[in-house]
């Protein structure tokens, strides 16, 4: 898998705790890295974290990315030969309510971490990740390329762009060429789901929280169009783009897009419905309410052109809308049930999906 690039390896995870944190750290501990994170807190209560009891199972710091003396002093020691930077303020709603915290977070704490790998002495791949947000987005049709200008029109967009605008500064700055320390690419996806997400105000988590106490949920855009992919989908996407750092040069110092195959496009209400055909509805009607409260814009069409991730990376995605609605769906029973070694489980899930990405002879999980 990857080439066994990651087997034996020190890698570091920053936002380790979070949703797709805990995710990836669990697969990199099943790919046999050695792992270690930094998070600020936990940011969610349940925690998939917690409830994988993965502090016990890596290097695990609690420490802010925008601490650069605090985060300088622990990439230092470690030494990791990858570095995969997720830590964020994640939440649209968030950016609202306190904007400088969202750019603080998103765009000094990624300069952050350029800084201490501008300072290196030792070998390391590392992928930064963004988001599919950072586009300018006036809701075309067709997928955006890596090319199109970056921008926002709400905080946490903006914050995302800039995130990209400092990233290309220091690498054209700093790590002009791939001959030196450090291999430097970011990635960019978005609008993920999976078990394990309980953070405020995204939809599945919403789902399952108010679901699993019998109350509906309410949605503010039921017709928006989103291009829905398991949270592995684009973890595998990163760890390829990180094979790609240590095989390829010419991957340095480059954007990479990852999404879903293009028929999973489907709206807010076509998740719900399917979603809630796990949960002993009765009918759709008892599983959410439409509000007409938007409290802040939300686009209404957003999705990724990936070409260039299958062509330099031979990356694609591997599930299809079914396969994605019955991970996400299996997770969370079981977790609610009470009854699974939900450690055990995600692993399983995570061996299921690379196998059927190796059912689709797909060239990354060799």
């Amino acid at each position: 898998m990857f080439g066994n690039v990651y087997k034996g390896k020190k890698v570091l995870v920053t936002g380790h705790t979070g949703f797709k944190g805990t995710w990836l750290t669990s697969w990199l501990l099943d790919l046999g890295a050695d792992v270690c994170g930094i998070s600020k807190d936990i940011p969610s209560q349940p925690s998939m974290f917690e409830v994988l009891e993965l502090d016990t199972k890596i290097e695990h710091h609690i420490a802010d990315v925008r601490d650069l003396d605090i985060i300088s002093n622990i990439i230092n020691s470690y030494k990791p030969d990858f570095l995969f930077h997720l830590a964020a303020q994640p939440i649209v709603s968030l950016s609202y309510h306190d904007p400088l915290e969202t750019i603080s977070s998103n765009v000094m704490g990624t300069a952050n971490i350029l800084e201490v790998l501008r300072k290196l002495n030792h070998r390391c791949n590392a992928v930064i990740i963004t988001s599919d947000k950072c586009y300018e987005n006036v809701e075309w049709v067709w997928g955006y390329k890596e090319t199109d200008p970056v921008g926002g029109r709400d905080i946490y967009s903006g914050s995302k762009g800039a995130a990209e605008v400092i990233f290309h500064a220091y690498q054209k700055s700093f790590f002009p060429t791939a001959e030196g320390n450090v291999r430097i690419a970011t990635g960019r996806a978005g609008n993920v789901i999976g078990g394990g997400d309980w953070a405020v105000d995204r939809i599945v988590a919403d789902c399952m929280r108010a679901w699993n106490s019998g109350d509906k949920v309410e949605i503010r855009c039921p017709d928006a169009t989103r291009p829905w992919q398991h949270v592995l989908e684009p973890l595998s996407g990163y760890l390829a783009l990180g094979q790609g750092l240590e095989t390829q040069k010419s991957n340095h110092g480059e954007q990479y897009n990852f999404g879903p195959r293009s028929e999973q496009n489907h709206t807010v209400k076509d998740l719900l419905t399917d979603l809630s055909e796990h949960w002993d509805f009765d009918n759709i009607n008892q599983a959410y309410d439409i509000t007409d409260n938007i409290p802040f814009h939300e686009a209404g069409l957003l999705k990724l052109n990936c070409d260039k991730a299958l062509f330099n990376l031979k990356w694609e995605a591997s599930l299809n809308y079914e396969q994605c609605i019955k991970f996400v769906s299996e997770w969370y029973y079981l977790f609610y049930q009470g009854k699974e070694n939900m450690s055990e489980f995600t692993s399983k899930q995570i061996k299921d999906y690379q196998e059927i990405a190796n059912k689709r002879k797909l060239v990354w999980c060799k």
